[in-house]
């Protein structure tokens, strides 16, 4: 299955639906990042520390898998010089018309996060990674690729799903779950058809489990330091989260000698 191409459109169908990660900030939370106060989220429901971030005045940040309308034009309302990479065309197009509308400037490119190659070498301050990684079968590559475009001491900033929460499967007449699938998880080779159906009936993207060894493991052999982290869940939204946060933000800086 052409995993990428499907996700494509799938996240391009979430933008017509109206799916909360596709609508554009609003006037007031424009004017706030003018002012220098940002709030932005790389999982669900908690704002990133100030502390975490660069000065962002004339820093070069790149918006990976970020599309939306809702962190970019943050991040270029605060000052920054903000590249959007994307493989949807119509986040891509929510973060034009967004910046458009409030005369922001912004790079919009297409693409897979697992070939950034179009990308320059150490260009980029921050590196800016929203809970999107679930959606694509491998992260080596990506890693890599951030390391690349990272000027030495860049910090990046990325938001996972515990793949844990993957394996469960709720049975909500119960109110309980069960440990039915292994690692490693993905909608392709662990769901039957028939369970697989349920999401891609409805043009749901297909998401992928990665272990903490590729979530952070990987990233630190590539020679990035990690420096910091926390935990989120669905903030109440979900039956999950009577068991255990089921994402994690993180943050690490690219090392400026190996």
């Amino acid at each position: 299955m052409d995993v990428v191409g499907y996700n494509k459109q799938a996240w391009n169908g979430l933008v017509e639906k109206g799916d909360r990660w596709t609508v554009p900030l609003s006037d007031a939370e424009i004017d706030m990042a003018r002012k220098g106060i940002i709030q932005l989220v790389l999982t669900p429901t908690l704002a990133v520390p100030v502390s975490w971030y660069p000065p962002l005045r004339n820093a070069k940040v790149l918006a990976l898998a970020s599309g939306g309308g809702q962190q970019v034009p943050a991040l270029a309302a605060a000052g920054a010089d903000v590249t959007v990479f994307d493989i949807s065309e119509k986040q891509l197009q929510q973060d034009r018309l967004t910046c458009e509308k409030y005369d922001l400037k912004v790079d919009c490119i297409l693409g897979d996060m697992m070939d950034m190659s179009v990308l320059p070498d150490a260009t980029f301050d921050l590196i800016f990674h929203p809970c999107s990684n679930a959606f694509i079968p491998a992260l080596e590559q990506v890693w890599k690729s951030c390391y690349r475009v990272l000027k030495p001491g860049g910090v990046l900033m990325w938001g996972f799903t515990k793949a844990e929460s993957m394996l469960l499967k709720h049975d909500k007449e119960a109110g309980s779950y069960e440990l039915k699938y292994s690692m490693p998880y993905s909608d392709i080779h662990s769901l039957s058809d028939e369970e697989r159906a349920v999401y891609t009936d409805v043009n749901e993207p297909l998401i992928f489990g990665h272990s903490l060894e590729s979530q952070i493991g990987s990233l630190l052999r590539e020679g990035f330091l990690l420096t910091d982290l926390f935990e989120d869940n669905w903030g109440g939204n979900d039956p999950l989260d009577a068991y255990f946060p089921a994402f994690v933000a993180a943050r690490a800086i690219k090392k400026t000698t190996l």
